[in-house]
């Protein structure tokens, strides 16, 4: 089953957050891709204060854990850095693939505001599907929704209205 997509113009994706489940990655790109453990030296992943995903930034001496998102296609990462919003910026960094330390390229999203004072502690990704998965999954639902209107809203609106709706119900309730 060949690709008609040259080689080249395929990326890899270094992810660290919510993107690190596969049912999200699903719904944004309507397919697993084939993916390896990695980590990226010198990074730090944060806790953002009023939000259930993560920042990285660099920091000396930390590390990151994550997966490369392998042959990523152009429009697959046209959809990703929509997603990521303008809060994100795609910069290349060196990963470290942990089954065979071979060091890669690959893109990653970089937190853009750098003195952030809502950013703390480390984030944790088994306590995020414990506690916000299925709703990360609804929301992104609502996002791919949305992507299809002409007038589509940006992730970070889409993401805001989905928890600002959820909030009234559970204060209904």
């Amino acid at each position: 089953m060949g690709s008609s997509i040259p080689q080249a113009a395929m990326h890899n994706v270094f992810v660290y957050g919510s993107l690190l489940a596969d049912d999200v990655v699903r719904v944004l790109l309507h397919r697993v891709p084939r993916s390896s453990p990695a980590v990226l030296r010198d990074f730090h992943r944060f806790s953002i204060k009023g939000r259930v995903y993560p920042a990285i930034l660099p920091i000396e001496a930390k590390e990151v854990v994550g997966k490369v998102l392998l042959d990523i296609t152009p429009f697959e990462l046209e959809i990703l850095d929509y997603f990521e919003d303008d809060e994100y910026e795609r910069k290349t960094v060196d990963v470290y693939l942990m089954d065979t330390s071979e060091k890669m390229q690959v893109d990653t999203y970089v937190w853009c505001n750098k003195s952030d004072p809502n950013l703390y502690g480390e984030w944790d990704f088994e306590e995020w599907k414990r506690l916000h998965k299925e709703d990360f999954i609804k929301m992104s639902m609502g996002f791919m929704e949305e992507l299809q209107l002409p007038e589509s809203k940006p992730r970070v609106a889409t993401y805001e209205s989905f928890y600002q709706q959820k909030d009234d119900r559970t204060s209904m309730a």
